[in-house]
C-alpha cells in the first residue's frame, strides 16, 4: 500500500510554483494554494512545518518563522501527528499560537517503530526525493541499501542512492564496482558517488535536488550533515569526527529539519536511523526486486514460492547466474517481515498466515510418512 494521498482532491508534484509567492522557495504552489483556500477565507496562515519538537513545531510563514503547538492536531493514532515537511494552517496571532490543521499529504515516508505494538512512525512528509546516503568508508551493506529503498518507494518519492566519501576508495576502477555492485540492488535508481571533500559529484546532486523536496536518509556517519552542508553552501548542520574503527559516527542531526536550497528546491535532514522496519511496504519492495517478480510471472505455479517447486523462473534464473542468490534471499527476509508487520494490525492476513503454516505442515507430514514408508 503506497502511502502517498490517492484522493483527486489532492494534487501531484508536478503543479504549478507560485514564484511571487514568499512561500515559493519552501514549495509552496497552485496545487497547495487551492487546498489551503478554505482557511485561508478563515484567516488562517498558511505555513510549511520545518521542525517538530516536543509538541511544538516550527512553521515557515510569510510572515516568517512562527512558533506554534501541535495540541489541537496530535491524535492518538501517530500517522496522523505533524511532522517535517507538513503543509499547515496556523493561528495568525495569540500565545501560543495553534495549528489547527494540516493539508492532506502528497506522499509520506514512514516506517516501522520499535513498539510492540507495531506503530508507524512518519518520518517526513510531501517529499518527491528519497536520497538514501551511504558511506564508503565502511563496507558495504547492500541488504540495508535495499531496505531504506523499500521504504523510499513505498512513500510516493523517487528514491536515489548517493555514495558518500568517495575520495576514500583509491581508484576509479574499485570505486566502479562498488557502484556496480550497488546498482544491482537498486534497479531503477539513480546511483552516484560523491565527495564533499573534493566536490565529485555534488553538481550532478544539487541539479537533482533543486527542484521539489528531498528527504536525506541513512544510518548515523552516513555523512549525511557533511552533505547538506555541501548542497546548502555553508556550515549548518553540525558534524563530528567518525569513529576509525568502523567508519561509523555519533548522532550530529538530533531533529528532522527542512532547510530551503540556495539552487531551488527543499532538503529534509534526518538524524541517523539505527533501525529500519518495513511499515506495509509490499509494494515497494516488489518495486526493490522488480527482476524477481517480472521472473515469478514466468513460473509454472502463481503462488510458487521459489522454493523447490518445478518450473520456477526464479531458482532458474540462480541457476544460470542470471539473479545471485542473495537478492533472492534479502527478498524473502523483507517480504516475511512486511507480511508479519501487517498481520499485527489485519486479523485477515494474520488468518491466511496461519492456513499457510498449516498448509506446509500438513505437507511435511505427509513427506516424512512417505520416507518412513519407504524405509519399512
Amino acid at each position: 500500500m503506497s502511502h502517498s494521498t490517492s484522493s483527486s482532491s489532492v494534487p501531484t508534484s508536478s503543479s504549478t510554483s507560485v514564484p511571487s509567492h514568499p512561500l515559493s522557495g519552501h514549495g509552496w504552489d497552485e496545487g497547495w494554494a487551492d487546498l489551503f483556500a478554505p482557511y485561508a477565507e478563515q484567516g488562517l496562515l498558511a505555513g510549511r512545518v520545518v521542525r517538530v519538537d516536543r509538541g511544538q513545531c516550527d512553521v515557515a510563514t510569510a510572515d516568517g518563522v512562527l512558533r506554534a503547538d501541535t495540541a489541537f492536531v496530535t491524535p492518538p493514532d501517530p500517522m496522523r501527528v505533524v511532522c517535517t515537511g507538513d503543509w499547515v494552517a496556523v493561528e495568525p496571532a495569540g500565545n501560543p499560537r495553534y495549528v489547527r490543521t494540516y493539508l492532506p499529504r502528497r506522499t509520506a515516508f514512514v516506517r516501522s517503530t520499535s513498539s510492540k505494538r507495531s506503530e508507524g512512525q512518519i518520518l517526513a512528509a510531501n517529499v518527491d526525493h528519497a536520497i538514501v546516503a551511504v558511506s564508503l568508508a565502511a563496507e558495504l551493506d547492500l541488504g540495508r541499501i535495499e531496505r531504506f529503498l523499500a521504504l523510499a518507494w513505498e512513500s510516493g518519492a523517487q528514491p536515489m542512492v548517493v555514495l558518500t566519501k568517495a575520495d576514500l576508495v583509491p581508484d576509479a576502477v574499485g570505486l566502479s564496482y562498488l557502484v556496480q555492485d550497488v546498482e544491482t540492488a537498486a534497479p531503477g535508481v539513480t546511483v552516484l558517488p560523491v565527495s564533499a571533500v573534493t566536490g565529485d559529484g555534488l553538481d550532478v546532486l544539487v541539479a537533482a535536488v533543486s527542484q521539489g523536496t528531498s528527504v536525506l536518509l541513512g544510518q548515523s556517519g552516513a555523512g549525511k550533515s557533511t552533505l547538506a552542508n555541501a548542497l546548502l553552501g555553508e556550515d549548518v548542520m553540525d558534524v563530528q569526527a567518525n569513529r576509525d574503527a568502523d567508519g561509523k559516527g555519533r548522532h550530529t542531526t538530533t531533529t528532522r529539519n527542512l532547510l530551503a536550497l540556495p539552487g531551488g528546491g527543499v532538503l529534509i535532514d534526518t538524524p541517523g536511523l539505527r533501525g529500519v522496519g518495513l511499515w506495509d511496504a509490499e509494494s515497494g519492495v516488489g518495486q526493490v526486486f522488480s527482476e524477481i517478480e517480472e521472473l515469478a510471472e514466468r513460473c509454472r505455479f502463481h503462488d510458487c514460492a521459489h522454493g523447490s517447486e518445478p518450473g520456477c523462473a526464479v531458482l532458474a534464473a540462480i541457476d544460470s547466474g542470471e539473479l545471485p542468490e542473495r537478492r533472492l534471499e534479502s527478498y524473502r527476509k523483507l517480504m516475511r517481515e512486511n507480511q508479519w508487520i501487517v498481520a499485527k494490525t489485519d486479523a485477515r492476513v494474520r488468518a491466511e498466515i496461519k492456513r499457510d503454516w498449516k498448509r506446509k505442515g500438513a505437507q511435511g507430514r505427509a513427506a516424512m510418512e512417505a520416507k518412513r514408508g519407504r524405509w519399512s
